[in-house]
């Protein structure tokens, strides 16, 4: 599909972009110590921390990826939604108290509480950073991907463009501006998400009985792309991947369904006929790739069923690694939310325990509000028909072009602020733990609080071009899809430290140490010797990869609670034998 730039779009881009840098600037004022800078005071009311929780937590991946993902393949994307929701039962009963009333500025400060160790700091800092960094991917890939139909700019300027933004909000004010900004972008997000479902709704559905024709895109040994047998371009004579999207059949002969209620919706679809566009990729002997998108007549009920996508094909799969590929990403998604840095950090924002878990009831709200909000649009995005076949991730903002320009321009300005809030979250847990996790605990000498902040910053800017490098490299894979590693990393790595701190009394400064280099290690192994790793990013064989599945939480969540329970025990037994030592002698 061509992407030509809205001039509406653009103007309303760089209001957010002004809105949010100005911001920035104004609340730069109330970081200049690294109380203010890393955690805003502690001083951020309960309900504008609860909605930060919405804007912090509903990301690309949330508002790109779910959407995409059942845009393509019906309910299996909507799994995501109730994995990513489920997890914040753990956040709210298990995370929320002791995060508050054990640290001060990182994660790394709740599990160092009771054992101050230099080792527990130096582990739990560079956990903060390997998963900041995973998850920091799929927003950038994100942000390349609303580039092309909102500026007509290539996928690179558009992570580059949204990571030099990012990185001024967190350079200019820290904490502060990033809550406000996600405050602002949360809020957003839910109430146009719902304005568009509403419209969504009034349009209803409208049958279109003839099959499209097929359509693909073939990329020669020398790099040239041929559209349709046409040379890649955007003007009229040039080849272009049409728009797709629609309903075959309707339920009664019918042409045209009119409004339609929110149960209805699920109703009509149910009995209709969807389109779906099968992609098969093929490679020649000259060094040529072909890949096909082809339609393909599907049964309403049958989308709305689990299974359809690649991503969850395991439910239906009679291979037993499929099943546990399944699970283990469920298991990772409902894990993996209590133990995300930049969620956890919030919590020092505010200023008591109650205040804590209010604001997380608040976060819970919005969140569960906008998961059903996505059903809809990606549902509605499948039947649009202005669907991309060869982009999962702009199923949202084309869906708001084929209603309204102005509604594609506002949509795709707030997925901008969604992004930024997201990776401006990120980058202040990274920098935070490079600067009070890992630098201090390197050095031999104690920083001064000017020089904590200004550390800070260049960590920002470093972890940013980081985060700009990747998005360009994994531009290929859906948002969603590659958030469903870093929960993985993130549930292995933090998850059974924290929980057994905090629940088991036997807990050593050992087993913490032990647990979180092992789940880390171990979870970030797997993912790089996965299936979906070797086709996606190396380009090679997916079956000669030797991980048995592409999700590793099912193996590496234990891995790490019993590698602390063990370790924990060894050291408990042998500080008990040299205290028994010492009274004896």
């Amino acid at each position: 599909m061509s992407h030509q730039a809205s001039t509406l779009a653009v103007l309303i881009f760089l209001a957010m972009v002004g809105l949010t840098l100005g911001i920035s600037v104004y609340l730069g004022r109330k970081a200049k110590s690294s109380a203010g800078y890393f955690a805003a005071h502690g001083q951020i009311p309960w309900l504008v921390n609860g909605v930060a929780f919405a804007g912090d937590y509903l990301s690309a991946a949330s508002f790109l990826g779910i959407c995409g993902m059942i845009a393509f393949y019906g309910y299996d994307g909507f799994l995501y939604s109730i994995g990513y929701l489920a997890g914040w039962v753990v956040a709210l009963f298990v995370v929320a108290d002791p995060m508050k009333r054990l640290g001060t500025f990182t994660f790394a400060d709740a599990l160092n509480a009771r054992f101050n160790s230099r080792g527990i700091k130096l582990a739990a800092g560079v956990s903060t950073l390997a998963v900041s960094i995973f998850y920091l991917i799929p927003q950038m890939v994100g942000a390349g991907a609303l580039v092309r139909p909102l500026l007509g700019l290539p996928h690179w300027m558009g992570v580059v463009i949204v990571g030099t933004v990012v990185i001024l909000i967190v350079v200019t004010a820290g904490m502060v501006s990033t809550t406000w900004v996600q405050f602002i972008k949360g809020a957003l997000l839910v109430v146009f998400s719902t304005v568009l479902t509403v419209m969504i709704l009034n349009r209803g559905f409208e049958a279109s009985p003839e099959l499209p024709p097929a359509q693909t895109v073939v990329t020669q040994a020398d790099g040239a792309t041929l559209i349709n047998g046409l040379p890649k371009g955007i003007g009229a004579d040039d080849g272009r991947i049409d728009p797709v999207g629609t309903i075959s059949k309707l339920p009664g002969g019918l042409q045209r369904t009119g409004p339609l209620g929110p149960l209805k919706f699920f109703s009509t679809l149910q009995q209709s006929e969807i389109v779906l566009w099968k992609k098969q990729q093929t490679e020649s002997s000259d060094g040529s790739t072909t890949v096909a998108y082809a339609p393909q007549p599907t049964p309403g009920s049958e989308i709305l069923q689990p299974g359809a996508s690649p991503t969850f094909a395991g439910i239906r799969s009679n291979k037993f690694g499929d099943k546990l590929n399944f699970l283990s990403l469920m298991l990772a998604l409902f894990c993996g939310t209590a133990s995300l840095p930049h969620i956890l950090i919030r919590y020092y924002t505010v200023k008591d325990q109650a205040a804590a878990r209010k604001s997380t009831i608040v976060g819970i709200a919005c969140i569960g509000f906008f998961y059903v909000l996505t059903l809809y649009l990606g549902l509605g995005a499948m039947t649009s028909g202005a669907l991309d076949p060869t982009d999962s991730n702009m199923a949202a903002p084309l869906l708001a072009r084929s209603i309204s320009e102005l509604l594609f321009a506002v949509i795709s300005a707030i997925a901008f602020t969604t992004v930024l809030g997201t990776v401006s979250g990120l980058i202040l847990a990274s920098a935070g733990a490079v600067t009070h996790d890992l630098l201090e605990s390197l050095a031999t000498v104690r920083f001064t609080d000017h020089q904590r902040v200004r550390i800070a910053k260049m960590s920002s800017v470093v972890v940013g071009v980081v985060a700009i490098v990747l998005g360009i490299l994994f531009k290929e894979l859906n948002v969603s899809y590659l958030v469903g590693w870093a929960f993985s990393v993130a549930a292995s790595a933090n998850l059974p430290a924290l929980v057994m701190l905090l629940f088991w009394k036997g807990t050593t400064r050992q087993g913490i140490i032990a647990a979180v280099i092992v789940g880390m290690v171990s979870s970030l192994a797997w993912i790089l010797l996965s299936g979906d790793t070797f086709a996606s990013v190396y380009g090679l064989p997916k079956e000669n990869a030797p991980a048995p599945f592409s999700q590793p939480g099912i193996v590496t969540i234990p891995l790490g609670f019993a590698t602390l329970v063990v370790v924990s025990l060894i050291t408990q037994q042998r500080r008990d034998q040299v205290y028994a030592k010492r009274l004896s002698e």
